[in-house]
């Protein structure tokens, strides 16, 4: 690598279609939460707080927390046909008692030019911001064409879970120019190789 080069890190992905899905795909395919920087950009970036909050109270215990509540979202929304297993009970439990926690409060702002903007009351908590999540997780859990819509993407070593809200409901990848690229690049050179044979 040259000098004064670096690789850049992997980019967070906000397409999955629900908060939830986004930070479930924050593991995915290294952990991007390896940090209170990365926790806040994520934050920032799939729109728990209005663009400018500033977030620079966000600690440690703040990832640690996140990733908590991602380990148990995954189960929740992988599981077909939720069974009475410990795992499953002990993760449904503590998304629901992160969702009872209060969220952050909204208040409409006047700008300069006179317009009106949303920002918090306050700087968000840790348990406010997991509780805004930990919401998304329940309503998608409970309703039951949301639930139906969640798939996996079929990309070799890809576990992405995102919404399809395609027509037809036929997507088949998280993102088309990421595991869709992917594959019609596997399919053009297998195609190749049998031409060449």
């Amino acid at each position: 690598m040259a000098l004064g080069t670096a690789t850049p890190p992997y980019e967070l992905r906000f397409d999955a279609g629900r908060i939830c899905l986004d930070l479930l795909a924050t593991s995915h395919p290294v952990e991007r939460l390896d940090g209170v920087r990365a926790l806040r950009a994520w934050i920032g970036g799939v729109g728990l707080v209005p663009g400018g909050t500033p977030l620079a109270h966000a600690e440690g215990h703040w990832v640690q927390g996140f990733r908590e509540l991602r380990s148990c979202i995954g189960p929740l929304v992988r599981a077909p046909h939720p069974f009475d297993t410990v795992p499953y009970e002990r993760a449904l439990r503590q998304v629901n008692d992160l969702a009872r926690a209060a969220t952050p409060a909204p208040r409409a702002v006047r700008t300069h030019s006179g317009d009106l903007v949303r920002e918090l009351a306050a700087p968000p908590s840790c348990a406010e911001l997991l509780a805004l999540v930990a919401r998304d997780a329940v309503e998608l859990l409970t309703d039951p064409v949301a639930r139906a819509a969640v798939r996996e993407c079929e990309g070799d070593n890809c576990s992405l879970v995102y919404l399809d809200t395609s027509r037809g409901r036929r997507r088949r990848w998280c993102s088309s120019e990421v595991c869709g690229n992917r594959e019609r690049v596997a399919r053009h050179r297998r195609r190749a190789a049998l031409a060449r044979a």
